[in-house]
């Protein structure tokens, strides 16, 4: 039985809560967060205790911890966690800064201790189905990918102002995924990024708006379109051309009925947002984690998976600002 910590109580620590408990090789034993009646009100949920992330982390009875936090206290977490014997499980990104993720890569290789990055979208039993689909060599050799990620609304322009950036933010899901379709990172990216959806957020020094292309050393290309705003709800699609054929994975929809008559064919529109999308996927990378640790298996998604998507993000907000495509440093 893995016993864990979460560091975190927001919105998305209490996703990670209910999987946590409910796994039959896990149990939640403590939670901490910034504001103490969240990590308490949580913990009582699931017969925990709250405790400060000091706490957590110096406890050697327990075995791993989530990182659930904001985004600048990932590196310093990770660090600590590992430096104190535990298996870490971490929200992306890794950092908002690219250097500091390289020296917490550094610094955690010297613990010897399995570290994993959040990219939950590798496990939506859709995607993954495409990725075995592709290794079983059904379409011959991927080469042309199309990722499609549309918000369904924009967020406040509060976490807009904290959050590093569209590139940083959302696409770095997206450029995860490239790399997990097409088995390396590229050479090139090229981003266009712009402000229509909402101008305060422009305002802010972002963009809510983007379309990202990735190529690779052999020639394949890779083409990422993000918006903060689609109306009719959550669309993740992917679409990938291989020598052989193509293979494509479409959105969930809130049903499954389709209404056909002489004005038209109308299904239901795609689930709302992450949390209706994406919930059997946090599942699967918790379950993922703890056979890893448990079983001395090797962790799926790395913190070097997490630094790869980081470069990405970096390099495409370089390029969407300067107009320039940048090259990926090896």
């Amino acid at each position: 039985m893995l016993k864990v910590g979460l560091l975190g109580a927001g919105r998305i620590g209490q996703v990670h809560a209910v999987n946590i408990a409910g796994n039959a090789r896990s149990s939640l034993v403590a939670v901490s967060d910034m504001h103490q009646p969240a990590a308490e009100k949580l913990a009582a949920e699931y017969g925990a205790e709250a405790r400060s992330s000091d706490a957590i982390l110096s406890d050697p009875a327990i075995d791993a911890v989530l990182i659930a936090t904001s985004t600048d206290t990932h590196s310093d977490l990770i660090e600590a966690a590992a430096k104190a014997g535990k298996a870490v499980l971490c929200e992306k990104p890794v950092d908002l800064s690219l250097e500091r993720a390289q020296q917490c890569l550094k610094a955690v290789e010297g613990t010897g201790k399995p570290v994993m990055i959040g990219f939950n979208r590798r496990f939506d039993p859709n995607f993954a189905a495409l990725k075995v689909s592709l290794q079983k060599g059904q379409i011959g050799k991927a080469e042309l990918l199309a990722v499609t990620s549309f918000d369904p609304a924009p967020p406040p322009v509060s976490y807009i102002k904290v959050s590093g950036g569209l590139f940083r933010d959302m696409m770095i899901h997206d450029f995860d995924m490239a790399n997990f379709l097409m088995g390396e990172a590229p050479v090139t990216v090229r981003a266009v990024g712009s402000s229509i959806v909402d101008p305060e957020i422009g305002a802010a020094g972002d963009v809510d708006t983007a379309v990202v292309t990735l190529t690779y050393a052999d020639g394949r290309i890779a083409v990422i379109k993000n918006s903060r705003r689609a109306v009719y709800g959550y669309d993740q699609r992917v679409e990938l051309l291989g020598s052989d054929g193509l293979l494509q994975a479409g959105n969930m929809l809130e049903n499954t009925v389709v209404r056909s008559t002489v004005d038209g064919v109308v299904s239901g529109k795609p689930t709302y947002f992450f949390l209706e999308r994406y919930m059997p996927a946090y599942a699967a990378e918790w379950q993922a984690f703890v056979d890893a640790v448990l079983d001395g298996a090797k962790m799926p998604v790395t913190l070097k998976d997490g630094i790869a998507a980081l470069a990405m993000a970096e390099a495409a907000t370089e390029s969407a600002r300067t107009g320039q495509a940048v090259d990926l440093k090896g």
